[in-house]
């Protein structure tokens, strides 16, 4: 089992960490023209604001701006994609595939108190939906996840799911209705090992679902 993470190697060792840990090889890398053919899945990874430029607004409060970012890992996105391959998207990596499927971003949250990180991941509670994937990963519709981000979705992209909100209606978690997508606006990688909150939930089972997601892959 092998995993691209389409990143930055100083900046996604949490993601990598928690992949090992799960028993899943990775390369880290970002290309303009990827190739999927040797992996079994990609994950996006968290990092600085999408251009806004993609969803068809100026800037009104992105920052940590990288185009060439957003275009290897759209190119690597659309790799995976035409490849039939599972994708897991993590905060950034969370809007990203929103706005890949045409959906947009609310830049700078108007209260983002229980979003927005102080002296690390702010803790706070969500709301799954009944029957949903992370409700059945869970066992419960209600769990505390924690977050680091002034961004939320807007528009939803085209065969988007939103499965989780948190109290003050900030999506965060999606799947796609017909392909192997599945994203969180939260960080399971620093819900886990020696990131582990007795208050929150353990974030390996994000990465055990990939796992799966991506055996079955293989299957198909």
């Amino acid at each position: 089992m092998k995993i691209l993470i389409a990143g930055f190697p100083d900046l996604t060792k949490n993601y990598a960490a928690a992949l090992h840990a799960c028993c899943m090889e990775h390369d880290i890398a970002l290309s303009d023209a990827p190739d999927a053919a040797p992996y079994d899945g990609l994950l996006l990874p968290g990092g600085g604001d999408m251009d806004p430029s993609f969803y068809e607004q100026q800037n009104c409060g992105s920052v940590s701006i990288d185009r060439s970012l957003d275009l290897r890992q759209y190119a690597a996105l659309e790799a995976f994609l035409k490849a039939g391959k599972p994708v897991l998207g993590i905060c950034r990596g969370f809007q990203l595939l929103n706005v890949y499927f045409g959906g947009s971003l609310i830049q700078d949250l108007p209260q983002p108190d229980i979003h927005r990180p102080q002296s690390g991941d702010r803790l706070h509670t969500c709301h799954c939906q009944e029957g949903s994937l992370l409700a059945s990963l869970y066992g419960t519709a209600e769990f505390t996840v924690n977050s680091a981000h002034h961004q939320a979705l807007d528009r939803v992209g085209e065969g988007l799911q939103v499965i989780q909100t948190a109290s003050d209606g900030v999506a965060e978690a999606l799947v796609h209705r017909s392909l192997p997508i599945f994203a969180v606006q939260w960080h399971p990688e620093r819900l886990r090992g020696d990131f582990a909150r007795p208050e929150a939930i353990n974030g390996d089972r994000i990465f055990l679902y990939f796992r799966r997601m991506c055996e079955e892959g293989r299957r198909r």
